[in-house]
């Protein structure tokens, strides 16, 4: 087989009309963000109904976000309802609507749909809508995103959310648990980054800026020497004088430079060249160490834990031996049995002494935590785990300072309680934080695959090779020539000036055969040069890079909240209320029950009386109940699923996508691109009327040279072969060239009127098609090819067949589908007979041809509206407005931008047997979720009913608190631990033994 990558922009559709047009950049695409559709003011179709869009389309046309009035709308239902039908539009990116306020805010590709046609679907369902606003410009809506510390569950997130959504210009905030960030889109016009980190800290939690949206093309610089005022001012004006420089910031005491830069105009190098020669020599500048990483965080969060769990053993460790172990040591139980003052005995003052350092010093965080919550009107886990150890050690405060001012008190403290709960719930936060470490692992090895160094070179005006010298891999500025030795890893995103060799692209796109590459072709950084020496020259650099765009990409799906989340969002808000009352009610219930001798006194164990009875089950009942364990039931799995889809080429764009994608029973296939390779041949040539190929070819060839279309430029490939210079052929003069839409082209060729395209453009024309050309057609479509006629001043003179292979495993691909329950359609705007053929080839039962891009999207509405889950796999532009109404699109990795920006998930390898792993991994994933909710909800029925003592007048089983509290931090490290078992998936079995052999077309 011979992959692509997803390196190089690929066909699209089907058929000759089928065909999207190659994207003439030599930068390799990614799904990042933001990318948005060209514009289609002038579309080439030549040949059937598939749109492509032509040269002058390059102009990129961004997002446009309008705001209509909605009347009418009495209950969430109906602002459902209204939602779903906008969405159900081709081209709707994003929808959101708002009953309070009667609002609907749409995001939108104009290229696909307009607003006139947004607010008569909402008119349809039934409401009045009006346009109030229109924003032309999606950079008026900016991505922050903030790394926050000390959140303990989903209360606190769900807090913080709140807090975000409420200040005015935030149009919507995400708030993840497992990966401890916050995504904001705001507008900055009345916003501003520094007041969303504002409002978290209003909260009680810090906020660390990682991005406010604006500055993607942003470099620290640190500056060692003397940094005095008037340096400091002689370095922002020379930086300012810089082209391409947007913003300086400066801090003296830090000895920190932050620049904002365009990086096709001016780069890291330049900084530093400038900076060190403004000091002449006294100063020097490199890049900034970078302090608040993701991963240093963790780390340090880690640490805490571990050595507040260290710190708390010293103590907690005696007060249990004294309590539990030395009572039943002859000599030592003695001793800590006397009596110091009337019945206060030294065993009990010294567990006072250990205990309180535990409680108000190691357990300050479950304070602070308690506070920050309940200012805010909400409770949290930190409120359960302060109630419940305030409890046990004030009322054992209580029983000392009544045993030392009374001579006949008899009480029992619960000291042990107190430290030992707190002592437990340190590890489980140790462990759950050590596990949730493991989760981004993914991301992490992706940041890791950049090297840290590159070998600079540089060239005479003779191509000569004149320096050589090694910088920092941070310091590559755009149209910089980089030295790549056998072994090492590639620097930058770009492409080859000089040298051969194969690359080991596996790490980004998952194909795991080296990939070969000469002068001209696209190399990702990150991945591995295997044997010859390259020279690459930089085109994407920094923030910029496919790398970059991916870890990006994967974050932003880990943010990503998927629908089932819900759910438990729902139930956090009253579920520690809820517990608390219980526990109030399990206190009073077993309090009076003994103050009303309702159990025999024979229950009651003899070193307590009723009332301590009644509080160890009400503190067992506060302690043991998790809401953390819901809280991380979901974003845990869909963080660890989206990093192994991104480790096995798949790239999953969130948690709704995951969702969506293990309910799918039905995949609509485009077919060029998709089920075929996308490289079109001539494969045969029939002429009718007497004359020499090489004459007929000429003619051909000069008419198609103009078209931007791929079978057009097979038919040119093909005809090079007759020219006596194969390499710069020179084609007769063309005059009046004309793409006739969906048909194909006319040109006037020396003195001759040439017509190529399909049978169709000549019925329309007016030119008579023999029976013999007919026939010729017809056993062409029934090879699976496409035939294209050829009219030489209004007479049929030939047929070119084209042929498009189909991918390695297609066949397979289908059958292993239906075997998973999946349907498997195709729909292409080729020809019924080669549709007809290529289907059954793989064994297709449905097929739907000459399908246009909004036919193809009403159709997969169509199955929908059947009750369907349908999934959508495509490459082309024509493909995105059915990828868009899918419930799951899915992109083909080498498809155009359009394609990959509309789907839901991208498959990087281009492999038609990564449809079958995405599917999978999505269940597999998905059954994560549900078992993770089933162990929290289960966790929580079973054990709040033990831990407030129904069994205990059966079996006189009861749970200790510091019990309760273990199982408690148990639960959330469970939960973390079975996500983590996603990172053992393996590609179904099946896959493997597909044999994907390679395709050779001569």
């Amino acid at each position: 087989m011979v992959s692509k990558g997803f390196l190089m922009s690929c066909l699209g559709g089907g058929g000759r009309e089928g065909f999207a047009s190659r994207s003439l950049s030599p930068r390799p695409h990614y799904p990042s963000m933001p990318k948005y559709p060209r514009r289609k003011s002038k579309v080439e179709v030549v040949g059937g109904g598939d749109l492509e869009a032509t040269p002058e389309a390059a102009e990129e046309e961004e997002k446009r976000v309008a705001l209509f009035s909605v009347v009418g709308m009495a209950c969430a239902a109906c602002a459902g309802s209204v939602e779903k039908a906008i969405k159900r539009l081709p081209g709707i990116h994003d929808a959101a609507v708002d009953v309070l306020n009667d609002r609907a805010q749409v995001i939108f590709y104009p290229a696909f749909v307009s607003e006139d046609t947004i607010r008569e679907t909402i008119e349809d369902v039934g409401f009045e809508a009006e346009l109030i606003q229109e924003e032309l410009k999606e950079k008026s809506v900016l991505i922050c995103r903030l790394r926050i510390k000390g959140m303990t569950c989903t209360s606190c997130s769900s807090t913080i959310e709140s807090a975000l959504q409420d200040v005015p210009g935030v149009h919507k905030a995400l708030v993840a648990l497992a990966t401890e960030e916050a995504e904001v889109r705001y507008d900055p016009r009345v916003v501003s980054a520094n007041q969303l980190m504002e409002a978290v800290e209003d909260t009680g939690f810090e906020a660390i800026l990682v991005t406010t949206g604006e500055d993607i093309n942003r470099i620290e610089l640190k500056v060692d020497g003397p940094f005095s005022t008037r340096y400091i001012s002689m370095v922002n004006n020379s930086l300012q004088a810089l082209p391409g420089v947007d913003d300086i910031n400066i801090d003296p005491v830090l000895h920190k430079v932050t620049i904002s830069y365009k990086p096709d105009q001016t780069g890291p190098r330049n900084f530093i060249e400038i900076i060190e020669s403004t000091g002449s020599g006294q100063l020097k500048a490199s890049i900034y160490p970078e302090v608040r990483g993701k991963g240093l965080h963790r780390h340090e969060e880690i640490n805490q834990y571990y050595q507040c769990f260290l710190w708390s053993l010293v103590f907690t460790i005696p007060v249990f031996l004294t309590s539990m172990v030395f009572m039943y040591i002859p000599g030592i139980k003695e001793v800590l049995d006397k009596k110091i003052v009337n019945m206060l005995k030294v065993g009990e003052l010294l567990r006072w002494i250990l205990s309180t350092p535990v409680q108000f010093i190691i357990g300050r965080r479950f304070y602070v935590g308690a506070y920050k919550a309940l200012r805010h009107g909400s409770a949290n886990m930190d409120v359960l785990i302060a109630l419940g150890t305030n409890a046990a050690y004030f009322y054992s405060i209580y029983t000392v300072l009544r045993a030392a001012t009374s001579p006949n008190f008899m009480g029992t403290d619960f000291f042990e309680t107190s430290s030992m709960l707190i002592s437990f719930i340190l590890l489980g936060k140790y462990l759950e934080v050590l596990a949730k470490g493991k989760t981004s692992e993914a991301i992490a090895k992706l940041m890791n695959l950049a090297p840290e160094t590159a070998l600079l070179i540089s060239y005479d005006n003779e191509g000569n090779v004149i320096s050589e010298r090694e910088i920092d891999s941070r310091l590559i500025q755009k149209n910089d020539i980089i030295k790549v030795m056998p072994g090492g890893k590639v620097a930058s995103d770009g492409f080859v000036i000089w040298g051969q060799s194969h690359v080991n692209e596996s790490m980004i796109t998952g194909e795991s055969r080296p990939v070969a590459k000469r002068k001209g072709d696209s190399v990702i950084g990150g991945t591995v040069n295997e044997n010859g020496v390259l020279h690459i020259r930089a085109t994407h650099v920094g923030s910029e890079s496919a790398l970059s765009q991916i870890v990006r990409l994967v974050e932003s799906a880990q943010m990503a909240k998927a629908p089932v989340q819900k759910f438990a969002d729902r139930i956090s808000k009253y579920f520690v209320p809820l517990v608390i009352l219980l526990s109030l009610v399990t206190w009073l219930i077993w309090f009076l029950a003994g103050k009303f001798s309702s159990y025999p006194k024979s229950w009651i164990p003899s070193s307590m009386d009723s009332f301590q009875l009644a509080l160890q089950f009400g503190i067992s009942v506060m302690v043991i109940a998790c809401p953390c364990a819901l809280g991380l039931a979901t974003p845990t799995a869909v963080m660890v699923g989206t990093g192994v889809g991104a480790s096995q080429g798949v790239l999953i764009k969130g948690g709704q996508a995951l969702e969506s994608a293990h309910k799918v029973n039905c995949i609509v296939f485009d077919k060029t691109g998709t089920l075929t390779t996308g490289n079109p041949v001539v494969v045969n040539t029939r002429l009718l009327k007497n004359m020499v190929l090489r004459d007929f070819y000429e003619y051909v060839a000069a008419a198609e040279v103009n078209s931007e279309h791929p079978l057009a430029k097979a038919i040119v490939q093909y005809a090079k072969k007759f020219s006596t210079d194969e390499e710069n052929p020179v084609w007769p003069e063309v005059q009046g060239f004309i793409a006739i839409t969906g048909h194909g082209v006319k040109a006037t060729v020396g003195n001759k009127e040439v017509l190529v395209g399909n049978k169709s453009l000549m019925v329309e024309i007016g030119i008579h098609i023999p029976v013999e050309a007919s026939e010729i057609l017809t056993e062409t479509e029934r090879m699976a090819q496409t035939g294209i006629v050829v009219s030489i001043d209004r007479e049929v003179t030939g047929i070119i067949a084209i042929s498009d292979p189909l991918k390695p495993g297609a066949r397979e691909v289908i059958s292993l589908l239906k075997s998973m329950k999946v349907k498997s359609i195709m729909v292409t705007g080729d020809n019924w007979g080669t549709a007809n053929a290529i289907a059954q080839e793989v064994g297709i039962d449905t097929v739907i041809a000459e399908a246009k891009p909004d036919q193809k999207a009403e159709k997969v509405k169509e199955l929908q509206m059947s009750g369907l889950t349908v999934a959508m796999v495509g490459d082309g532009i024509n493909d995105s407005p059915a990828l868009v109404s899918a419930d799951v699109g899915i992109a083909i990795g080498a498809g155009t931008d359009i394609a990959i920006e509309a789907a839901d998930i991208v498959l990087m390898k281009s492999n038609l047997e990564d449809v079958i792993i995405a599917i999978d991994l999505s269940r597999k994933t998905f059954f994560r979720i549900s078992m993770n909710y089933v162990w929290a909800l289960g966790y929580n029925i079973i054990c709040i009913p033990i831990a407030a003592g129904v069994l205990f007048p059966f079996t006189r089983f009861r749970l200790p608190p510091w019990i309760a509290g273990a199982a408690m931090a148990a639960s959330s490290v469970s939960v973390v631990c079975c996500s983590l078992l996603l990172k053992n998936y393996r590609r179904p079995k099946k896959l493997d033994m597909l044999r994907m052999s390679e395709v050779v077309v001569n």
